[in-house]
C-alpha cells in the first residue's frame, strides 16, 4: 500500500480542532444549520458528520424526530437517484413520501430536480423543523398532489408503517426505498418500515439497482474516545422500476464534489484503517 495513502493524517490535529469547534457550534445552535432564514447551501456548509449520526443533546425524543436527519447521505447516491429520474422524464415529478424537514429530499432536488415533500406524512417534526432548499424543494398537502408521479422517495419510513398501497396508487415509474433492517433490542421493532414493505411488487416492478452504505460501530468514538459510541448500521437503498417502462442500470455517475460531511467521513475511515494496520503489527493504539 502506498505510504502516502495516510498522508492526510499528518493534519489530524488541525482537522480535530476544526471538527470539534463545528460540533460545539452546532450544539450551541451557533451553526448556520439552525438559521432557517439562510439559503440551503449556507446551512449545510461545514455541517458536522457527528450531527448526521447523533441528534443535538437537548432534543426531546418524545416531541421531536432527529435533529437533522436519520443518516448521512452521500452525494454519489443522490446523483444516481437523480439520473434514474431523468431517464423516465425530462422534468420528472418526484414525491418525498416521509420528508421530515426536507433535508434529504433537498439534496436529491439539488441534482437538477424539483421535489415535493408530503407534509402530512411526518409522524414527528425534526428538531430543526425546516431544513430544505426553497429553490428546488417544496412541501405540499397529500390531498393537493397530482394523481401520478415519476419517482417516489421512500426514505426512512417510520417503524411499523407500510405505505406501499398508497405509493403504488400513484403508479410511480420509480421507487427509491432507503432503509435499514436494524431491530431495536429494547422493543423488538424495526428501526424503519416493516418486513413486508414493497414485498408485493413482483408483477408490476423489478429491482433495478441496489446498494448499501456501512457505518462501522463507534465510528467517531474509536478515534476520539471522548465522543459518543454508535451502533453498527447498514443502510440499504433499493431502486424499483415499473415493468412497463424498461430502464437500464446505471453503472456509475459523474463524480462531483462530495458533501462536507463526506470529507470528514473519509478522514475518519482513513484513521480507522491506519489504527487497524498498527494493531495488526502488534502495536497498542
Amino acid at each position: 500500500m502506498p505510504a502516502d495513502r495516510f498522508a492526510p493524517l499528518k493534519n489530524m490535529e488541525q482537522f480535530t480542532n476544526d471538527m470539534f469547534n463545528r460540533i460545539i457550534a452546532f450544539q450551541e445552535k451557533d451553526h448556520p444549520a439552525w438559521n432557517e432564514t439562510l439559503e440551503f447551501a449556507a446551512r449545510i456548509h461545514g455541517l458536522p458528520l457527528h450531527n448526521l449520526i447523533f441528534s443535538n443533546p437537548d432534543r426531546d425524543p418524545k416531541l421531536f424526530g432527529p435533529t437533522v436527519a436519520s443518516y448521512y447521505p452521500l452525494r454519489e447516491e443522490m446523483q444516481k437517484l437523480a439520473a434514474y429520474a431523468k431517464q423516465v422524464a425530462a422534468n420528472p415529478v418526484v414525491y418525498d413520501w416521509f420528508p421530515g424537514n426536507g433535508f434529504i429530499g433537498s439534496l436529491l432536488a439539488r441534482e437538477g430536480l424539483s421535489v415535493t415533500g408530503i407534509r402530512d406524512n411526518n409522524i414527528k417534526d425534526n428538531q430543526i423543523k425546516a431544513f430544505f432548499d426553497r429553490a428546488c424543494y417544496q412541501f405540499c398537502a397529500r390531498d393537493r398532489l397530482g394523481r401520478l408521479c415519476d419517482l417516489v422517495l421512500a426514505s426512512w419510513i417510520p417503524s411499523q408503517v407500510n405505505p406501499t398501497p398508497e405509493i403504488l396508487s400513484l403508479r410511480p415509474r420509480l421507487i427509491a426505498y432507503i432503509y435499514t433492517e436494524h431491530v431495536d433490542t429494547t422493543n423488538g421493532q424495526r428501526q424503519t418500515g416493516t418486513d413486508d414493505m414493497f414485498a408485493a411488487l413482483d408483477h408490476d416492478y423489478q429491482l433495478l439497482d441496489s446498494w448499501t452504505v456501512h457505518r462501522p460501530q463507534n465510528l467517531l468514538h474509536a478515534i476520539w474516545p471522548d465522543m459518543t459510541p454508535n451502533i453498527e448500521e447498514t443502510r440499504i437503498t433499493r431502486v424499483y422500476a415499473a415493468n412497463d417502462f424498461p430502464l437500464e442500470k446505471i453503472p456509475a455517475v459523474e463524480n462531483k464534489t462530495p458533501y462536507d460531511w463526506e470529507a470528514e467521513l473519509q478522514m475518519v475511515l482513513l484513521a480507522l484503517e491506519a489504527k487497524q494496520q498498527l494493531r495488526s503489527r502488534g502495536m497498542r493504539v
